[in-house]
């Protein structure tokens, strides 16, 4: 008798100790991820697949929450605030669950992410519910989530499974996340040096955003070390803030500083003034770079394209042809079609 209950004492203890083993899942768990900008969407889901089944209107019953996936909660993560549809969503990872309908299904996120399925699903705990209208597309036997439609500052997230597509809008206000995360850079290493004030600048400049403190930026930059690069990009700013008795001093200072600069960098000056509609300075730019380097065909071909938005059609051509003797096989037959267009004026 004892030692029946020693062996039965021993079961139980073993039993209370005993863990399930880790086998593979039938719906494999997938992850998949975007960034927009600085910011990254992250989906976790189980993905079943459709093995004969009719999956929409009884596997996966119409007017139900559904987990949008199998096994634990489908989660959805953003590092920093959304747009879903329009409708704004604090950073932070949510539940993810769809109510499916023929003609329109509603898009849950839950402030639980952690339960399993949609099994103790509250809608008391929504954080945001959105409408979407389903279609349809090729026949997919895995389910699966992708980005798609991706923009600067948006991108779909599509739900596909059987022929069913169902996708929804995250945007992200790329610019006002990008401005906080440049003056905490700012805050740090490279803000002891002009090139991370200069870049902090320069993104606004090509944004078109944020002016004032651009400049203050700027000015920090040409403080720490003036040269070509940050000179130049506060002639561009004090342009777009409609200073143009500045800019234009600013960018006498420029032109005595392209010496210093590398053929890119002038290149590049010299095209941002065509953008500015300041022809004559860009050409001068230009002609200084194709003295400075001579031997480039790049210099010449930006050269050619100054004359060309000038309307001096001859030095266009002369500086084409010359791009032409010197540039590389890729470039040649573009140049060769812009040479022919100005034969034809």
């Amino acid at each position: 008798m004892k030692t029946l209950f020693c062996s039965l004492l021993m079961l139980v203890s073993m039993s209370a100790f005993a863990q399930n083993l880790v086998l593979p899942e039938v719906s494999q768990r997938a992850e998949v991820t975007q960034r927009i900008g600085y910011t990254d969407i992250t989906i976790v889901y189980h993905s079943p697949y459709v093995n004969g089944r009719k999956i929409w209107g009884e596997l996966v019953p119409y007017g139900k929450v559904w987990r949008a996936g199998a096994n634990d909660n489908t989660t959805i993560s953003f590092a920093d605030d959304v747009k879903i549809e329009g409708s704004p969503l604090q950073a932070g990872t949510y539940g993810l669950h769809m109510i499916p309908n023929a003609d329109e299904w509603i898009i849950i996120f839950s402030k639980d992410h952690t339960s399993w399925g949609s099994f103790f699903y509250k809608d008391n705990e929504d954080a945001l519910r959105v409408k979407v209208k389903p279609g349809t597309g090729k026949f997919q036997e895995w389910l699966g989530y992708d980005f798609t439609d991706r923009k600067a500052t948006s991108s779909k997230v599509t739900l596909s499974w059987e022929k069913m597509r169902v996708s929804f809008t995250v945007s992200v206000d790329v610019n006002a996340v990008a401005l906080r995360h440049i003056r905490e850079q700012l805050r740090n290493q490279s803000g002891f040096t002009w090139h991370g004030w200069e870049e902090a600048a320069h993104y606004c400049i090509v944004n078109k955003i944020n002016y004032d403190e651009a400049l203050k930026w700027i000015n920090t930059s040409i403080q720490a070390e003036g040269n070509f690069t940050n000179v130049a990009a506060k002639a561009q700013l004090l342009a777009l803030m409609g200073n143009a008795k500045e800019a234009a001093e600013t960018k006498s200072k420029v032109m005595s500083l392209v010496g210093q600069a590398s053929e890119a960098q002038a290149n590049v000056f010299g095209y941002e003034l065509m953008n500015e509609k300041d022809i004559p300075t860009a050409l001068e730019v230009f002609k200084l770079n194709v003295k400075k380097h001579p031997d480039s065909w790049n210099a010449y071909d930006s050269m050619g394209e100054a004359y060309s938005n000038s309307g001096d059609k001859k030095q266009a051509l002369t500086n084409y042809k010359t791009a032409l003797s010197m540039a590389p096989d890729d470039q040649k037959e573009r140049i060769r079609k812009i040479i022919a267009g100005l034969e034809k004026v």
